[in-house]
């Protein structure tokens, strides 16, 4: 399980599973608006993780981020951390 410490939104970390398909699993924030969370976990479920991050990349709420957008620096981060443990 991947865990990304947010920046600029109510939610504190977003956690996920990547699988060998790139496709991503289980994501659950910590913290911010719960309803929307969850349907933002369950419409992303099973989905690629580039198709993810190209979606959701640069919507803005407060603090000129939001949860999705995070969600999209999250999977950059897990994608940065994947190609260093492959060097």
């Amino acid at each position: 399980m991947f865990t990304y410490n947010t920046r600029g939104t109510c939610s504190r970390q977003i956690l996920f599973d990547v699988d060998s398909e790139n496709k991503i699993h289980n994501v659950k924030f910590i913290g911010g608006c719960s309803g929307n969370l969850q349907g933002v976990s369950r419409l992303v479920e099973g989905k690629d993780i580039d198709e993810v991050a190209n979606i959701l990349q640069g919507i803005r709420c407060r603090g000129n981020t939001s949860c999705p957008d995070q969600l999209a620096y999250a999977i950059h981060a897990y994608k940065m951390r994947e190609v260093r443990q492959k060097v």
